[in-house]
């Protein structure tokens, strides 16, 4: 006789058709399905954060590939695995993403757990096996991936993540003082406002980052500072173009990208300090680009359906690009501050060049190692000369800490 376990591996391995499968658990008691498809999530999920995967990115892919309520399943496992281990032994930055998602055990005992999400979601018995099955084949397809950060069980006694690997390096105050600055940015309704306040917290994580490549430089050995890696979510629509936004950014913060377009991220590769940099810069020139656009495009409808996509795609490749352009310009301009600040004659310091192509060697070769195989995409076609126009003119209004220094 086919036990419930075997006949769920039989689904998920495509051996049995998935509705006479789903029909055949449905007419079993739910005593003996329930325990095992819950153990089966669990399971499923346990794998993959073993194999790299951390839980914002799981729950990400998950509501890409399939429905709401799916994404919510991965949130409950991420609950149920987190009460498996000491609190002292799980990452802070684990902690940080299952808040995040409001990861808790709402629920009051695992063989009751379906029954419970039933009720609270209210659905039928087959919809909730149906889901969970979902859920299952998604993530069987799911390959490992690099650990970036430890999985829980296996972290050092800090809670907070202050001295785990790959921990942010910005001061806490200097952080909250940025992160602050970006979220008056995003609220406002006038773009100079908008465009100062992105500027300050761009020339405020600016002058960290150098102050402590200089550092590194001058401490040469004693200060052991090694490149990481962090995965960024880029959501649909217009993957590419986000993707290609986030690496301008990256590049200007001494930081490399690789896009994984499949699996909802990219990973950003670079020193702490500037990584942080990246991440907080590029979701503001987001959330603004976001904003530009929908100021500008045309209206939409359904004879206007083709025009808006193509708008949509061009001013997001032309925003991108034009940022490309003023980021470069923003990180010689950040150099030259650098030099005239050390007491130099403008130039940048002697001793910041020499730290700075070191870390982009080491960073290249961390990226090279996790992915010694890599593909160029071709850009993005633009189809719209208005949305293109109303890009660029977009990242023109953009601030960045040229404007911001040159109104000092």
């Amino acid at each position: 006789m086919t036990s419930v376990r075997e006949r769920i591996r039989a689904i998920l391995a495509g051996t049995v058709d998935y509705e006479a499968g789903l029909d055949a658990l449905t007419v079993t008691p739910s005593a003996e399905v329930d325990p095992e498809l819950v153990a089966a999530k669990d399971e499923a999920c346990a794998r993959l954060w073993r194999g790299g995967w951390q839980p914002a990115e799981l729950h990400r892919v998950v509501a890409r590939r399939g429905r709401p309520q799916q994404a919510d399943l991965v949130t409950d496992a991420v609950a149920a695995h987190l009460r498996q281990f000491p609190p002292a032994t799980v990452d802070g930055r684990w902690w940080a993403q299952a808040d995040t998602l409001g990861a808790r055990v709402w629920w009051t005992g695992d063989a009751t757990y379906l029954d419970e999400l039933a009720a609270r979601w209210r659905l039928d018995r087959v919809a909730v096996l149906d889901l969970v099955l979902g859920l299952l084949t998604i993530l069987a397809t799911l390959p490992r991936i690099e650990v970036l950060v430890p999985p829980p069980g296996s972290a050092a006694t800090q809670t907070d993540g202050s001295d785990a690997v790959g921990s942010s390096r910005i001061d806490a105050r200097l952080l909250d003082r940025v992160r602050a600055l970006l979220a008056k940015a995003e609220s406002t309704n006038f773009p100079a406002e908008a465009e100062a306040y992105t500027a300050k917290a761009q020339e405020l994580v600016t002058r960290h980052s150098l102050d402590e490549a200089l550092l590194a430089a001058r401490a040469g050995d004693a200060t052991p500072v090694v490149p990481y890696a962090r995965r960024v979510g880029v959501d649909h629509p217009h993957e590419k173009e986000k993707a290609a936004l986030l690496d301008a950014v990256a590049r200007a913060n001494r930081c490399h990208t690789v896009s994984s377009p499949e699996l909802a991220f990219s990973t950003v590769f670079g020193f702490d300090t500037d990584i942080d940099a990246v991440d907080l810069l590029y979701t503001s020139l987001l959330v603004q680009a976001h904003r530009a656009m929908a100021r500008a495009e045309p209206p939409g409808g359904k004879a206007g359906r083709g025009r808006l996509k193509a708008f949509r795609q061009s001013f997001l490749v032309a925003f991108a690009v034009r940022i490309d352009e003023r980021l470069a310009d923003a990180a010689q301009l950040a150099l030259a501050q650098a030099g005239r600040g050390n007491g130099d004659d403008g130039t940048e310091p002697a001793d910041l060049l020499p730290v700075l192509a070191s870390r982009d060697e080491q960073i290249r070769e961390t990226m090279h190692r996790v992915f010694p195989h890599t593909v160029r995409v071709r850009a993005t076609r633009v189809d719209s000369r208005e949305g293109w126009d109303s890009g660029r003119q977009a990242a023109d209004r953009a601030a960045l800490p040229t404007d911001f220094n040159r109104g000092r």
